[in-house]
């Protein structure tokens, strides 16, 4: 299993809850079908503000490959990213994996996915 972190920092004029609004509506519904493996979402409150982190697990890299791709074909998905991406100042992202003891490492996909 690897798990994916993405990291984006949004633009001082834009409002966390519009932006949370618009991904939760239009995007989130697309992806959890698509990606599987979803692992959270999380906003920071102390520290580097504006910044949203969010976790999905995957097999391997091949199966991360092939299920970004199916989302990128996703008009529903292009269509919500149209909007976000102009509130998105910075985008990072990971590849991280699990250390022997940790508890999602054991975790069967199938379970992250609704």
């Amino acid at each position: 299993m690897i798990v994916e972190e993405r990291i984006y920092t949004l633009h001082t004029e834009v409002q966390l809850k519009d932006y949370l609004h618009i991904y939760e509506a239009e995007g989130l519904v697309v992806q959890k079908p698509i990606l599987g493996g979803f692992l959270g979402y999380f906003h920071t409150e102390i520290g580097t503000l504006n910044q949203l982190v969010h976790l999905w697990a995957y097999t391997d890299l091949e199966d991360r490959r092939v299920r970004r791709e199916r989302l990128h074909q996703n008009e529903q998905w292009l269509g919500c990213l149209r909007k976000i991406r102009p509130m998105i100042k910075t985008m990072e992202n990971r590849i991280m994996l699990p250390t022997s003891f940790s508890p999602v490492r054991t975790m069967p996909l199938a379970l992250l996915t609704d």
